[in-house]
């Protein structure tokens, strides 16, 4: 039994006989020019701030790190200077008293009009 020729799957294009010139592209925008919805002048999505300021801002930070099985650390800083760390569990239980204690001790946190007054 002899096998049958397979027929061919695809036609090639001729070949070109020599060398021809590219199409020239289309003339593309000037540079700086605006393209698109911009030049259009269609308003911007911005929208005004759904969070309005109350008068509160943060003055102290605690930041407490403790990962399961490892020693934990913290530090408590202060817009006033107070800059301080602690590593272990009893420095930094230590640590967060102190924090909570400098909230009432801190000169950015009191009246400094109602001290003098009274």
């Amino acid at each position: 039994m002899s096998a049958r020729p397979r027929p061919s799957l695809k036609s090639l294009p001729a070949t070109p006989s020599g060398p021809r010139a590219a199409a020239q592209a289309a003339p593309g925008p000037a540079v700086c020019e605006p393209t698109g919805a911009a030049r259009k002048g269609v308003p911007s999505a911005l929208r005004p701030d759904p969070h309005q300021a109350d008068g509160r801002y943060p003055v102290a930070w605690l930041h407490i790190s403790a990962p399961l099985g490892a020693v934990p650390t913290a530090t408590s800083t202060c817009l006033c200077g107070r800059d301080r760390s602690a590593v272990g569990h009893r420095k930094v239980l230590a640590l967060i008293d102190d924090h909570i204690a400098h909230r009432d001790a801190c000169p950015l946190r009191t009246n400094q009009e109602g001290r003098q007054a009274a």
